[in-house]
């Protein structure tokens, strides 16, 4: 139905640490759900790791509802090996919503930065700070899930561009 919300998942991947927010979309009106952190065990095996990413992720589209999700693109450091287990890690991320029948949408960093800032060069301050003003009910928000809830943000005012809001 046209009139439903859509809950969107907004990831910010990281091995260690793991962004998520969630957000409803009804027309131009946006609301907080939930905003959170998932944290494998950093002693565990990697594959270990990387199953934990998945299996929460999944559960947290479950938990919430979830009808699409979006994901930060991968920003690629002077460390290959670094660079390489976060793309690991990324697409361990993008299996859990894609196991539950979401699409996943992908967003650089500059554009959720140009998209919730203004600016495509922004700090993770000026980030929290505009996702604490576009999303006043989230309260203190953790640099990980701002990150998240701003990629979710993003995703909201995208997906309305690009025609797949009803």
């Amino acid at each position: 139905m046209a009139n439903e919300p859509t809950r969107i998942l907004g990831l910010d991947p990281g091995l260690r640490r793991t962004g998520w927010g969630v957000i409803s979309v009804a027309g131009s009106r946006l609301s907080w759900v939930a905003h959170g952190v998932v944290t494998p065990d950093d002693k565990a095996p990697f594959a270990a790791r990387l199953l934990h990413l998945m299996t929460a992720v999944g559960e947290l589209c479950a938990t919430y509802s979830c009808d699409e999700a979006a994901i930060e693109e991968v920003f690629v450091n002077a460390n290959p090996a670094s660079t390489l287990k976060l793309g690991q890690a990324r697409g361990a991320v993008i299996l859990g919503p894609a196991g539950h029948g979401l699409s996943v949408a992908e967003y650089a960093p500059n554009l959720i930065k140009k998209a919730v800032v203004g600016a495509g060069h922004a700090d993770k301050a000026q980030i929290a700070f505009m996702v604490r003003r576009l999303l006043p009910a989230a309260g203190e928000v953790s640099a990980d899930a701002a990150d998240a809830l701003a990629v979710a943000l993003t995703h909201a005012q995208l997906r309305r561009i690009k025609g797949i809001a009803a």
